[in-house]
C-alpha cells in the first residue's frame, strides 16, 4: 500500500527541490546549473529570474546571469504553458520538440484571423528572414504581412513564435533584455538544431525532479500538455509512488529528497511569475485555496509572494521613487512578530540586491 505523504510533507519536499529550504552557493552551483534543477524558470519579463535566482543562490549577482544569457548556456524562449521561460541549454535543445503539441494547440486562440494562414508557407518565410538577422516581432509582422499581405499580422507573428524554435537575444541592459527584444532562430544561436524528438518521458522525469511528489493532473498543469497519464503509466515501474491525504496517485523519483515535515522553512521572497505557484494543479502544498485568487491579476499577471513557515503568506510590492526603496508586504492574515522580524531583515536583503543605489531602504506592511 502506498505511503500517504501530508501536505508539509509535500511543501518540504517542493521546497528543497526548489533551492528555498536552504540557500545554495553560487560558486558551487553555476546559474545554468541552478535553472537546470528547476527545470525552467518563467520569464514573462526578464526582472524576475534575477529575485528567483538570488532567493535560491546564497552569493548570487547579477553579472552571473548575465554571463550565462551571453555565454549561451541558458536561454530565454517560449516553453512550458506556451509562456517565455529561462531554460538550459541543454534542457532546451533536448525538450523543445515535446512542446510542440501544446504550442500548435495554442493557434486555435487565432479562431478568424487565422484565415488563410498556411504554415508550410510562413515559416520558411520567417526562417529565411531571422536566419538574415535576429529581429523583433514588430519588425518580423511587418515584413511577412509584405509578403504574406491578405494575412492578419498577429497571425502571422503568433504563428512564427508558435512553431519555430526562437530564442531571445540578450541585451546589456540590467535586466538582462531590452524592453523590445530581438529574437533569432535557436539553432543559429546554440549552433546545433533543437532534437526534433519529442521526449514525454525525459520531460516528466526532469518535472519530477523539481517539483515532485506529483500527480498526472500537476504534470499536465505545469507543462501545458494532455494525456500525460499515459507517460507516467509507462514510467510507474521506475518511481515511487504515494498518496496525497485526498487520496490521489503522486509520482516521485525513488531517490529524489523528501525532508521530514518538521524540517524549518526559513523566510523567502518569491518574485512574479515564479514557478513554485504554478506548477501544480493542487497548489496547496505552497498555497492555501483561500488565498490563490490573491496570486493573480485582472490582466493575469502573478504577482510575487513572500513565504513563511514554507507556505505563501502573502504578497509583496516594490516600489522606488527617488532614492528611497520600500519593500511593501501585503501578508494573508496576521503575521507573528518573529515572521514579521525575520521577513523584515530578509527583505532588507532583497532590496540590496534590487536596489543597491537606493540611499534609503525600508520593508513596511501594507496600509489596509
Amino acid at each position: 500500500m502506498a505511503d500517504v505523504l501530508s501536505l508539509r510533507s509535500l511543501n518540504r519536499a517542493t521546497l528543497a527541490r526548489q533551492m528555498l529550504l536552504v540557500r545554495e552557493k553560487a560558486e558551487e552551483v553555476s546559474v545554468a546549473g541552478a535553472v537546470e534543477r528547476l527545470c525552467g524558470m518563467q520569464a514573462q519579463e526578464p526582472k524576475p529570474p534575477f529575485l528567483g535566482l538570488w532567493t535560491r543562490l546564497a552569493g548570487f549577482e547579477g553579472a552571473q546571469l548575465h554571463a550565462a544569457l551571453q555565454e549561451r548556456s541558458v536561454v530565454r524562449a517560449t516553453m512550458m504553458r506556451g509562456t517565455l521561460h529561462l531554460m538550459s541549454a541543454p534542457d532546451y535543445t533536448a525538450l523543445r520538440a515535446s512542446m510542440q503539441p501544446m504550442l500548435d494547440a495554442g493557434l486555435r486562440m487565432l479562431g478568424a484571423r487565422a484565415e488563410g494562414l498556411e504554415l508550410d508557407k510562413v515559416l520558411p518565410a520567417a526562417r529565411v528572414l531571422l536566419e538574415e538577422r535576429p529581429r523583433t516581432f514588430n519588425e518580423l509582422r511587418a515584413l511577412l504581412q509584405e509578403e504574406f499581405p491578405e494575412v492578419n499580422d498577429r497571425a502571422l507573428g503568433f504563428s512564427v513564435r508558435m512553431c519555430l524554435p526562437l530564442v531571445m537575444v540578450p541585451t546589456d541592459d540590467r535586466w538582462g533584455f531590452a524592453r523590445t527584444s530581438e529574437f533569432t532562430l535557436a539553432d543559429v544561436w546554440l549552433g546545433e538544431p533543437p532534437s526534433e524528438d519529442p521526449s514525454p518521458d525525459a520531460l516528466v522525469l526532469r518535472y519530477l525532479a523539481a517539483f515532485g511528489p506529483a500527480s498526472v493532473a500537476d504534470a499536465q498543469e505545469w507543462s501545458g500538455l494532455p494525456k500525460l497519464g499515459e507517460v507516467l503509466e509507462r514510467l510507474r515501474p521506475r518511481l515511487r509512488t504515494f498518496k496525497d491525504d485526498k487520496g490521489r496517485d503522486l509520482f516521485d523519483l525513488p531517490d529524489a529528497p523528501r525532508p521530514d515535515e518538521d524540517t524549518p522553512a526559513p523566510a523567502r521572497f518569491l518574485p512574479e511569475f515564479d514557478n513554485l505557484v504554478l506548477a501544480h494543479a493542487d497548489r496547496s502544498r505552497v498555497i492555501a485555496a483561500a488565498h490563490r485568487p490573491s496570486l493573480t491579476t485582472k490582466n493575469l499577471r502573478v504577482r510575487a509572494t513572500f513565504l513563511w513557515e514554507g507556505f505563501a503568506a502573502g504578497l509583496w510590492e516594490l516600489e522606488r521613487k527617488r532614492k528611497v526603496a520600500t519593500l511593501r508586504l501585503r501578508p494573508f492574515e496576521k503575521l507573528p512578530k518573529r515572521a514579521l522580524k525575520e521577513l523584515t531583515a530578509e527583505g532588507e536583503r532583497l532590496l540590496g540586491f534590487a536596489e543597491p543605489d537606493a540611499a534609503e531602504r525600508q520593508v513596511v506592511l501594507a496600509e489596509e
